[in-house]
């Protein structure tokens, strides 16, 4: 169909074509470090992209490699997990057919979203022209016949637009690149493109398609804002800093570091800013929050002033706001993000981490502000003495028994080079890696917590390959999760992307029977057992699974291993194979990581009529009274802060 010309004897394409063309010269650039912003695409071909951006692909795309993964969730983590590993400099694009290629892409834009990830998607969609009637996968809408299935990703997208005729793009592709180089406002940008329209042509101007450079911005801080913040400094007497994600995307680790050394302020890390301390401190408290370490609770729990860095402060980071018990206590949060600097009443400073800790690191000199190593020596104590419990109950092996998952981290962490990556997402790998893995030296952890999306894990250990050449990634996940999202093994052979997947056989969802106890004091669908005909229920025999040998049938090399020392052997052996590797480790069903002491807000059933039910909920009423506190907005000098039961 000919959708006309604008007159100036431009370049005449498809609107797939257009874009094709024009993804090819968009780049990013911080700090005068310019580099692709989208270098290839992911995509599954159906009817709906076939004719188009496969076509566009196959005569066009030289310059924008093309990777063909086995499932359309799986290519957008993928695509995540090789934009947390840029740190957010660059990103892939993904293309699917209409109907459940496109609906499968949903959990995806979620996840980039919620972790403020730029990713491009491109979902096909229904013909625009209608001439056909209802096409095949069309959802047929009784009110609105413009709804289709895309439509879905409006809620969990930064950017959607649907491109009706070609010449649309003049305008949709320039926003939304800016919307995936916005620090603040990036996340999943879906272009959602009618099948017809893709095959549609038009004369796009020649300029369109001239190399374009997006300046990633670093905003610089209010020096009154900053001013306010370092009067709170210069009266706080047990402050905190909590790191967020906005410390690596901000590449403030030096300034972080810097900053809390020479004014004597420990640091906690949430998931997204585990590593931020990259070097060994007494400073360095660990992982903070419902999965952290309880020694760097106890720091939180009576912390007068808490500076929140880079981070949205979720449930799991403020133990759903229960963490912090000070009865005076303050918050400053530097954050790019005017939302989540507000958040907790805290005094918003509105700023990139990196100008930020450096605008405050020159107000606190000026203002003589002083380390007080009584406070210091302090936090230095509970730390050792948390890490001396780890090397007397946690870390050593009784002979004879399996191995626990927090033995395998040790060990997992002890053969981790400088250089190496491990990834984890969803179930309990997460919080042990946050409260018990070693980031310093180099060895990195990429940990997506913030949809903890189970089947995240081995697409975005793919996605830290493609953007980390050297060193090792491992991906640590629970037999679950496994189970969930295996097949991009093939991806990895198929493209020659060496990862480790590392399984922790439980036989089940442990962390979340667990909390099931704790929440209602019975185990029920949480374990992978056989269903008893005695009960009607899947409470029989555990189900068997040759994890190696299905490793195996993708072309994976593969290790079952029982024990510290095979596990040992097995990741030497791993780090010298070029293919993709798979090591199942038998573990502990029971045993867990320290409780961490800090209270999260998980319901249990209001009105049962089971015991063991009721008391918990009893004890549950009595906890959120006690400990969940409205933390208000700040005004003057004073910040008031009230326990559920002030509010009745």
């Amino acid at each position: 169909m000919d959708n006309g010309s604008n007159g100036n004897g431009g370049a005449r394409l498809t609107t797939a074509q257009a874009l094709v063309r024009y993804l090819q010269a968009q780049y990013s650039e911080l700090d005068g470090v310019r580099q692709r912003l989208i270098p290839a695409m992911f995509g599954i071909f159906g009817h709906g992209n076939v004719a188009g951006l496969g076509q566009a692909l196959y005569e066009l795309g030289d310059g924008l490699s093309y990777m063909q993964p086995c499932n359309e969730q799986s290519m957008v983590h993928t695509a995540v997990g090789y934009a947390k590993a840029t740190r957010r400099r660059s990103t892939l694009a993904c293309t699917s057919s209409i109907g459940p290629g496109a609906a499968n892409m949903v959990t995806g834009a979620a996840l980039a979203t919620i972790n403020r990830l730029p990713v491009l998607l491109l979902p096909s969609d229904y013909y625009a022209t209608r001439h056909q009637g209802p096409v095949l996968q069309q959802l047929e809408h009784p009110v609105s016949f413009d709804v289709s299935v895309n439509d879905c990703f409006r809620p969990v997208s930064r950017f959607f637009d649907r491109i009706s005729r070609p010449e649309q793009l003049l305008e949709s592709l320039p926003e939304a690149m800016r919307v995936l180089t916005d620090p603040e406002e990036t996340g999943a940008v879906t272009i959602s493109l009618p099948q017809d329209v893709q095959s549609h042509s038009y004369s796009f101007p020649e300029h369109f398609f001239d190399e374009c450079t997006w300046r990633i911005e670093r905003r610089r801080p209010d020096p009154v804002a900053v001013g306010s913040a370092l009067e709170l400094l210069a009266s706080a007497r047990r402050p905190l800093i909590i790191a967020g994600g906005g410390v690596h995307y901000s590449e403030a680790w030096n300034e972080l570091q810097a900053f809390a050394e020479r004014f004597g302020i420990p640091v906690g890390e949430t998931f997204g800013g585990k590593g931020a301390m990259r070097t060994a401190s007494r400073l360095a408290i660990g992982g903070l929050g419902v999965t952290g370490r309880p020694s760097a609770a106890a720091v939180a729990r009576d912390a007068d002033l808490v500076l929140c860095v880079g981070t949205r402060l979720t449930d799991f980071a403020t133990g759903s706001r229960s963490l912090f018990q000070h009865p005076d206590v303050r918050f400053i949060s530097l954050n790019v993000s005017g939302k989540d600097a507000h958040k907790l009443g805290a005094l918003a400073i509105v700023a990139d981490a990196k100008r930020g800790l450096e605008a405050l690191a020159e107000g606190a000199g000026e203002l003589g502000i002083r380390r007080d190593e009584s406070y210091l020596a302090e936090v230095e104590a509970l730390g050792a003495s948390f890490q001396a419990r780890l090397q007397r109950e946690v870390f050593p092996v009784v002979t004879g028994e399996a191995m626990t998952q927090s033995q395998l981290i040790g060990i997992l962490n002890s053969s981790a080079a400088p250089g190496d990556t491990v990834v984890a997402a969803a179930g309990s790998p997460p919080g042990d890696l946050l409260q018990l893995w070693d980031a310093t030296e180099g060895r990195n952890v990429h940990l997506e917590f913030g949809f903890s999306c189970m089947g995240y894990e081995i697409p975005a250990g793919l996605g830290v390959r493609l953007a980390q050449p050297d060193g090792e990634v491992y991906v640590l996940i629970g037999d679950g999760t496994y189970l969930m999202n295996p097949t991009e093994l093939k991806t990895a052979v198929q493209e020659g992307l060496k990862i480790t997947v590392v399984v922790a056989e439980n036989h089940g969802y442990q962390c979340i029977r667990r909390l099931q106890l704790n929440s209602h004091g019975h185990s029920f669908g949480n374990e992978f057992r056989r269903r008893q005909q005695s009960t009607g229920r899947l409470d029989g025999e555990f189900v068997s699974v040759d994890f190696a040998k299905n490793a195996e049938s993708f072309g994976a090399r593969a290790w079952s291993v029982r024990t510290p020392d095979e596990l040992a052997t097995a990741l030497a052996e791993a780090r010298a194979e070029r293919r993709p590797c798979v090591i199942t480790v038998a573990v502990q069903e029971y045993a867990f990581a320290p409780a961490s002491e800090v209270w999260w807000d998980v319901a249990p059933a209001e009105v049962s009529a089971d015991a063991e039910t009721r008391a918990r909920r009893a004890q549950y009423e009595a906890s959120r009274a006690a400990l969940q506190r409205y933390y208000g907005p700040a005004r003057g000098s004073t910040t008031r802060t009230e326990s559920v039961a002030d509010r009745g």
